[in-house]
């Protein structure tokens, strides 16, 4: 997937693999143990916003449900969008997956996003950085808030330095 308009960073991912489907993030973190269990209902409240046809870098999004390979139907999912790809029609969004397990921040994969209100979540949570997830636009349903700049390129260093830890 050799495209010379990607993003460095989105090249590296490519090359080296670390670019998943979205059902993969939700067989790894299975909703069921993340404190809004998928629920749309549980995670929105009376000031919801922020409901967008295009999607930002740093946006915390919330991916609708998906049929498995065996028909079984996963629930929805927190994601922070890492990287765009604007030349692909329709356009893509990758993210990283966000869960509210911190019994998984041992990972150093993993790293703590702290809620607060810009981002909104409603607990403490962890990013996931070892892999980016493919997430299409109609897969989203809404935003609920943001990640700025500063951690954002955190999440990528984080990458780069897993990566490179890897292939040494």
């Amino acid at each position: 997937m050799e495209n010379e308009n990607l993003s460095d960073f989105l090249k590296v991912a490519y090359k080296y693999n670390k670019i998943k489907n979205i059902e993969e993030a939700f067989k790894e973190f299975p909703v069921e143990e993340e404190w809004h269990k998928g629920e749309v209902e549980n995670l929105l409240n009376e000031d919801a916003q922020n409901y967008y046809i295009d999607y930002n870098i740093g946006d915390i999004v919330f991916v609708k449900e998906y049929t498995y390979s065996d028909g079984k139907t996963g629930k929805n999912h927190l994601f922070v969008i890492i990287d765009k790809d604007n030349t692909a029609v329709p356009i893509e969004n990758f993210g990283m997956l966000i869960s509210s397990n911190l019994n998984k921040l041992k990972f150093n994969s993993n790293k703590l996003l702290q809620k607060d209100n810009v981002n909104n979540l409603h607990k403490d949570s962890i990013v996931k950085t070892d892999v980016l997830y493919k997430i299409r636009n109609e897969q989203i349903l809404f935003s609920i808030g943001k990640v700025d700049d500063e951690k954002i390129e955190e999440y990528k260093k984080s990458f780069y330095e897993l990566l490179q830890n890897e292939n040494e």
